[in-house]
């Protein structure tokens, strides 16, 4: 098991150090990252909502909602009844919920404040779980993937966009540059939070990805799962059926 990542080196536990990140750094969140993925971020995500096309899913829970773009995003390509996202940062939800306001989607959003370990929902209730860059910010990955089974309805999917490492020359040598120096520099311009984004790169070193967050899934209990690698391995979707 490789030793846990975390935003600070303090005493407060993982789950803590990353509300008060996230908190943190809220208000630049969206614009640092669409600036840092170059936009590409968008694309990816809409990559990952194409998964539940043919599901059709009519009750959604975003997982680590943050400012709310994955989940409006879902809203407008899968036409659910209702998404509820759960996200542990207060700075954050404040952002997804003006949002929702000024789109005046409140009926289809919600937002509340929960831990991924322990969703604060009844067995069996979602059509669809989707989790967009948040998973690698669990404190312990294999309990909040077995809460999301939880939660998920027999036959119910389960989506997982994340940050992965690419293996190939020259992509592995441009990206760890990228995120390792380009990255937290840009993070220290414009944040007021330099720590989050050296502590981005060196979680996503640490994420158990591909095959082996793909078995972690299939311990917490899901079946079919996949992997799929998108532009060289950078970033990943992964499903897991209920």
């Amino acid at each position: 098991m490789s030793k846990t990542v975390t935003p600070y080196q303090n005493q407060a536990t993982k789950k803590e150090q990353v509300a008060d990140m996230f908190n943190n750094i809220s208000k630049t969140y969206d614009f640092l990252n669409h600036f840092m993925s170059l936009g590409i971020d968008i694309i990816w995500r809409k990559k990952a909502i194409n998964e539940l096309k043919q599901d059709k899913p009519k009750l959604i829970l975003d997982v680590a909602t943050g400012t709310g773009d994955f989940a409006f995003e879902a809203l407008k390509m899968l036409k659910p009844e209702k998404i509820i996202g759960v996200d542990i940062s207060a700075g954050m939800l404040s952002i997804a919920d003006q949002k929702i306001k000024k789109r005046a989607l409140g009926a289809q959003f919600e937002v509340k404040l929960g831990d991924s370990e322990k969703l604060p929902f009844e067995d069996n209730q979602f059509d669809a779980v989707t989790v967009a860059y948040g998973v690698r910010n669990f404190e312990n990955l294999e309990k909040g993937l077995t809460d999301i089974q939880r939660v998920l309805k027999p036959g119910g999917k389960a989506v997982v966009l994340e940050f992965s490492k690419p293996k190939g020359f020259p992509v592995k040598q441009l990206y760890n540059f990228y995120f390792n120096y380009v990255t937290p520099g840009i993070g220290k311009l414009f944040s007021k939070d330099a720590r989050a984004y050296t502590y981005l790169p060196e979680s996503v070193a640490a994420f158990p990805d591909g095959e082996a967050f793909r078995t972690i899934m299939n311990k917490a209990g899901f079946r079919d799962t996949k992997v799929r690698p998108l532009m060289f391995g950078i970033c990943s979707i992964y499903t897991g059926v209920k």
